[in-house]
């Protein structure tokens, strides 16, 4: 008889799944929840903006398309510089905070380039934290400043953001309601919300230093100060890329820009949860269904421009900014791969 008390019996091996931790197995569920939901806003959005695309006569688009007046384009450009001269503040905020001494060329190069490319093709942490590792390492900066940096600016974004819906809801409520088929009470309850969310945030951050911990890095935030400047930025960021399109909207809507503004946010918000590239096709659905009143055509006609404007324009102009950035460093490494050592003697 084989002795069984003498070769302990060894445990069965875990599979993967059973080894996580119960935290992080209930953040991978969360994380295939929150991508199956992304997915089936996304197909939602495409449906609803192919049965309305149907119904348009191409003929009556092409000449909504080209219905835009010099000046109508001029001032999209105009806004569309503005929006990006702003994003370029949320860098420099960034690293400010961060205490990381970066020249102002640098941080605009890298601040706008990241965007263009991220607003195109969508998955901003990536995308964007990319080109700003890219452009920011040779300057010292490590992969976990770029990280935080990235957040940082999307704190930016996402209190100037809360700033104007809350602005936009309480005072045109009304003008709302009839747009998005809500209640007058229900658009300032959701305004107030917003508002007390930024001036619990503002409280919050300036009792004392605060810091967030993200996939188990921590991130301090910034004080009061410069959060103030974030929400300003922001704000004024947010209001710029709504201006694109509103001076693109065809005339005698009778829209206040202030109504306006919310029902873009909305579209942005939406956009950015269905983690399309850009929001394409959830944004243009939005805003095709809140301005339904309206004639279909010149409405998609201006959201086509606006894409071309705020959007396919400053690609290619990043795109092109970091061949030439690459250019630059390539013939730079090669001067001083070829320039001769100092301690070197010459020949007789």
């Amino acid at each position: 008889m084989n002795d069984m008390s003498s070769h302990p019996a060894t445990p069965p091996e875990m599979s993967s799944a059973e080894a996580l931790h119960p935290k992080e197995r209930r953040s991978r569920r969360f994380a295939w929840i929150g991508m199956a939901a992304s997915i089936v806003l996304f197909g939602a959005s495409l449906v609803v903006l192919w049965h309305m695309v149907s119904e348009i006569d191409v003929n009556e688009l092409k000449a909504a398309f080209t219905a835009a007046s010099f000046r109508q384009i001029g001032l999209a450009v105009l806004f569309t510089a503005l929006s990006y001269s702003l994003l370029t503040c949320y860098d420099a905020i960034a690293l400010r905070q961060l205490k990381l001494q970066i020249p102002y060329r640098t941080t605009a190069l890298a601040s706008f380039t990241s965007y263009a490319v991220s607003f195109t093709l969508g998955f901003p942490l990536l995308t964007a934290g990319t080109v700003r590792y890219w452009i920011y390492s040779p300057k010292g900066v490590k992969p976990g400043r770029v990280a935080s940096l990235t957040v940082i600016a999307g704190v930016t974004f996402w209190l100037g953001m809360a700033l104007v819906l809350a602005w936009s809801l309480i005072r045109k409520a009304d003008e709302l309601a009839s747009l998005v088929y809500t209640n007058i009470w229900v658009n300032q309850l959701v305004g107030l919300g917003a508002a007390v969310f930024v001036v619990v945030y503002m409280i919050w951050v300036s009792l004392r230093r605060r810091s967030v911990r993200i996939q188990g890095w921590k991130l301090e935030l910034p004080g009061f100060r410069l959060s103030l400047a974030q929400i300003l930025i922001g704000a004024g960021d947010v209001c710029a890329g709504a201006g694109v399109l509103f001076v693109l909207l065809p005339g005698g809507h009778n829209l206040s820009f202030e109504t306006f503004v919310a029902v873009y946010i909305f579209a942005v918000m939406l956009g950015v949860a269905s983690h399309a590239p850009g929001g394409l096709g959830v944004f243009e659905a939005t805003i095709l269904l809140a301005l339904s009143a309206y004639p279909r055509e010149p409405v998609l006609g201006a959201l086509l421009l606006y894409r071309l404007c705020y959007y396919l324009i400053p690609f290619v102009i990043a795109l092109a900014l970091l061949g030439a950035y690459e250019i630059r460093n390539r013939i730079r490494s090669a001067r001083l791969s070829f320039k001769p050592d100092d301690n070197e003697v010459p020949a007789e």
